[in-house]
């Protein structure tokens, strides 16, 4: 009872603010016709109970088989078989990630079915998917995090000097949007999970964190590589 009470204050924290400011921009300055602004209401109605009950299937079951899945997986002593894990698990929840899918979307209508939302979708996804598993390698090999990130970014940043400007910009909004709901909670209950297991009490804390960070740089490049593709 207490968790689902933590989850509406949650969900009230990250709606309120935002139906209070179109509110007054209605009142104030834009004005738009009544039926619009019932039509907001009602939306809103709507994402607050299917947020609500997202974080509830979030906090009762992603995190917790994240996390036992990546308490398990150091028991098998297969590094091979935790790294592919990793990838099909980082390949598997971007596909099902709803920010990920608006993205697509909106870059195809934009530039008019020249790049499709199902080629954008695959490679996000496999880009993601092959840091997830860099992700475990540097978990399971002791690699510094600095290291990865500072290769991972040089190599952005040269390899925007042969993409078309238009992809540079769509690169880096790939990167972010696959910070969303759905891959972030089980990705980073993973790596806490493996980190767990494979660290000592005493450095495994700061290893459980900078995976999602990692993982984000994983899209851009693949988006990056498409545009050298479609140049």
């Amino acid at each position: 009872m207490e968790n689902v009470r933590d989850t509406f204050k949650e969900v009230a924290a990250a709606i309120l603010p935002v139906t209070v400011v179109v509110i007054l921009l209605q009142l104030v300055f834009i004005q738009v016709p009544f039926e619009a602004v019932i039509q907001f209401l009602i939306g809103v109605l709507f994402v607050s109970l299917g947020f609500f009950l997202f974080l509830i299937g979030v906090n009762a079951g992603l995190l917790p088989i994240g996390e036992m899945i990546g308490r398990r997986l150091p028991s098998t002593k297969k590094a091979g078989f935790i790294i592919a894990t990793g990838f099909l698990l980082g390949l598997a929840v971007t596909i099902a990630e709803p920010d990920v899918r608006v993205l697509a979307k909106q870059i195809e209508e934009v530039s008019e079915g020249t790049v499709s939302a199902a080629i954008l979708i695959l490679s996000v996804s496999l880009g993601l998917a092959i840091f997830v598993a860099l992700a475990m390698i540097r978990t399971i090999f002791r690699i510094p995090l600095h290291y990865l990130l500072i290769g991972g970014y040089a190599l952005v940043f040269l390899l925007s000097l042969f993409v078309p400007e238009a992809f540079v910009s769509i690169s880096f909004d790939s990167g972010g949007v696959t910070t969303g709901p759905m891959a972030v909670p089980f990705i980073l209950a993973l790596g806490i999970g493996v980190a767990s297991v494979l660290r000592t009490e005493d450095d495994s804390s700061g290893e459980k964190f900078g995976l999602i960070g990692l993982a984000s740089i994983g899209p851009i490049l693949a988006v990056m590589m498409l545009g050298v593709l479609f140049r």
